[in-house]
């Protein structure tokens, strides 16, 4: 899970998007996101790939334009497993 926090606002970031696509390396693919519709200054993204330095990769062509984090998820079905072994 990656969350962006756009520090510029988010009509930057828009339009880079319209203009350039999301600039995904080869390998890690995007599946979804989620926005802050209160301030639209936060999204949510969930990515997947097996290798994480191309996170750095890809987030070289925004860092200008916010902070991210990245945050390793598993499904709620394996939490549970982990959690009563």
């Amino acid at each position: 899970m990656v969350i962006e926090h756009f520090t510029k606002g988010a009509r930057p970031v828009y339009e880079r998007a319209r203009e350039r696509g999301r600039m995904l390396p080869e390998g890690l693919a995007y599946i979804d996101s989620w926005i802050d519709e209160r301030t639209l200054d936060r999204c949510w993204q969930l990515m997947e790939t097996d290798d994480p330095a191309l996170f750095d990769e890809w987030f070289s062509h925004w860092s200008d334009l916010g902070t991210i984090e990245v945050v390793p998820v598993i499904g709620s079905a394996e939490a549970g497993e982990r959690a009563l072994a």
